[in-house]
């Protein structure tokens, strides 16, 4: 059969058609059952593009896979099993494109992309990665409502339910303890992290898609730090922060020089100034060269608070690499 209704839908998304290899693994006009496994594997062995580089490195080549793949959905034949088979895996591309836009600094290419993976994923019957789609919005949309953030981190744990696999419950759990820190809320964001928590330790021996398969204690105690550097709680974050940074391999330049903008300002917010200073320094340093703006986006509200105490020799310092 012919699975066209939510390609035809989305075709006019206004996004440029990427150029992928994809096509040599279809014979003629026919996709076999095998073929989203395929592309599913060629989906994970990319995503590991983004532990290296940033958005505006990787935007365009998850934007190609996910162009090729909505265009084989569009002009080819498979069965209904199949169709849905491949919905799932637009979804999963379409997120990480629109996580390389977000990333990148391409935000209403973003909403879209994560508006679309939405509609793939429920046509799909993939309410994980539906839930997945929702939590991507909740942590865009934080940034202009932090009462639409926590709309949507909410609607995506209920989306993905409980029998979600531990990791994407984890996942969506410290996202919407993210999206309670933000919009000032402490009870529920330690509801939220305990609940993220109590998912990871669920280890029920059930294979984690891949997408969620980074979640781990670590990750979850940078979230935590995360969280109460938010929440002005320096007693809280910065221990969890240090303990969780201390062996964070610095190849992860952008997310490390992320995490590090955090723990400089709860060391701001309980008034170890010279502290922040070289931890600031550390994360401008990690940044540099990084196709990302969100570390350098995240730094500026840090590098404001360092200029109110530009007498001390190291904060000078430090706002003096800034400048460069």
């Amino acid at each position: 059969m012919k699975r066209r209704h939510f390609f035809r839908a989305t075709a006019g998304a206004g996004m440029a058609v990427g150029f992928s290899d994809l096509d040599r693994i279809v014979v003629g006009r026919q996709i076999g059952h095998s073929i989203p496994s395929q592309l599913r594997r060629r989906t994970t062995r990319l995503r590991r593009l983004d532990d290296v580089l940033g958005g505006g490195d990787t935007y365009r080549i998850y934007l190609g896979e996910y162009q090729a793949t909505k265009r084989m959905a569009r002009e080819c034949d498979y069965s209904e099993r199949t169709g849905r088979e491949l919905l799932s895996v637009l979804a999963e591309q379409a997120q990480q494109a629109g996580w390389a836009a977000f990333d990148g600094g391409k935000h209403a290419d973003a909403s879209g992309l994560y508006e679309e993976s939405y509609r793939a994923a429920t046509e799909a019957g993939d309410t994980a990665l539906a839930g997945n789609a929702l939590a991507f919005l909740a942590y865009q949309k934080s940034d202009g409502s932090r009462e639409a953030g926590v709309e949507f981190a909410v609607r995506s744990c209920r989306t993905a339910g409980t029998d979600a696999p531990r990791g994407v419950r984890a996942l969506l759990h410290e996202r919407l303890a993210w999206a309670h820190a933000l919009a000032g809320q402490p009870r529920e964001t330690a509801e939220a992290l305990d609940a993220a928590e109590a998912a990871l330790n669920d280890d029920d021996g059930e294979p984690q898609p891949d997408w969620a398969a980074w979640v781990d204690q670590t990750e979850i105690k940078i979230m935590t730090g995360r969280c109460w550097a938010e929440l002005r709680r320096p007693l809280r974050a910065v221990p969890v922060l240090e303990e969780a940074l201390r062996d964070y391999d610095d190849t992860h330049a952008r997310d490390k020089s992320l995490y590090l903008s955090w723990l400089a300002d709860s060391y701001l917010s309980a008034g170890e100034i010279e502290q922040a200073a070289a931890v600031t320094g550390r994360a401008l340093d990690l940044c540099a060269g990084v196709a990302s703006v969100r570390p350098r986006s995240r730094l500026a509200p840090v590098l404001a608070r360092l200029g109110e105490h530009r007498d001390l020799g190291a904060v000078a310092d430090v706002l003096e690499r800034a400048k460069s």
